[in-house]
């Protein structure tokens, strides 16, 4: 139980889906909703569906959130830049789809610039590369002369494609993979990526903040749908044509 103000504590065998209302999430710090719990596949999905995500960094429980607003890109709404339009067009890279899972997910744990550590931790790790192997995490892979220089990962259930984290070694890699990322959803008849909190990167890219009322109303519709779980298999000259205006 708690009171005003408090935060919820989630047991380790509470069921997966034992989350409070995300409404009552804290105002400061933004979205803190609930504390505890476990990264089991069914709890971590039960957490999508209504809106919240984990985010902690190591040492921490689990810290579950829901902000309000909260970032989102509409499929077709996404802004391609004169020079992202010349690095979509460039020759020398090759995108693949669920082909490097895990080296994604190693990618987006790097430290960033002016950035102490990570919060993607071992653990936060195994967990996705298990939803992963389910057939509910995907990941995009940008590859230059043969190795890995960006990607992006995220959960996609119904019609929602859930984003976590992306990387770049080199220039406008991580955009690659989300403008990739826009066209393979929007061939799957995906309606909306979620993008958690707003930033003027993602701004940048056509993202804009929905109130968390309005986003969760959203959720709640397009994860309804049932929607197959298995690997997007696809290399980039397989893959449908970008259809970004470009």
């Amino acid at each position: 139980m708690t009171g005003p103000g408090a935060l919820h504590w989630i047991r380790a065998d509470d069921p997966p889906d034992a989350f409070p209302d995300p409404r009552r999430a804290l105002r400061e710090p933004d979205g803190l909703l609930a504390v505890g719990g476990d990264l089991a596949p069914e709890r971590l999905l039960a957490a999508y569906r209504r809106g919240i995500f984990p985010w902690f960094e190591a040492g921490q429980p689990v810290l579950w959130w829901s902000p309000d607003p909260r970032a989102v890109l509409r499929p077709d709404e996404l802004k391609v830049s004169a020079s992202l339009r010349k690095s979509l067009r460039s020759t020398r890279l090759e995108i693949t789809l669920d082909s490097a899972f895990d080296a994604v997910i190693r990618g987006c744990a790097q430290p960033r610039p002016r950035q102490r550590g990570t919060w993607l931790t071992d653990d936060m790790a195994s967990a996705y590369e298990r939803l992963h192997a389910l057939g509910h995490a995907h990941s995009v892979e940008v590859w230059r002369d043969g190795g890995l220089v960006g990607g992006l990962y995220g959960v996609a259930i119904g019609r929602v494609f859930f984003g976590e984290s992306m990387f770049s070694r080199v220039r406008d890699a991580s955009k690659v993979a989300l403008c990739h990322l826009v066209s393979e959803v929007r061939a799957r008849g995906f309606e909306l990526i979620d993008c958690q909190v707003h930033s003027p990167h993602l701004a940048s890219l056509g993202a804009r903040t929905l109130p968390r009322l309005e986003f969760l109303r959203l959720v709640e519709r397009l994860c309804s749908d049932s929607v197959q779980c298995r690997p997007w298999r696809r290399s980039s000259t397989e893959a449908p044509p970008l259809r970004l205006g470009i």
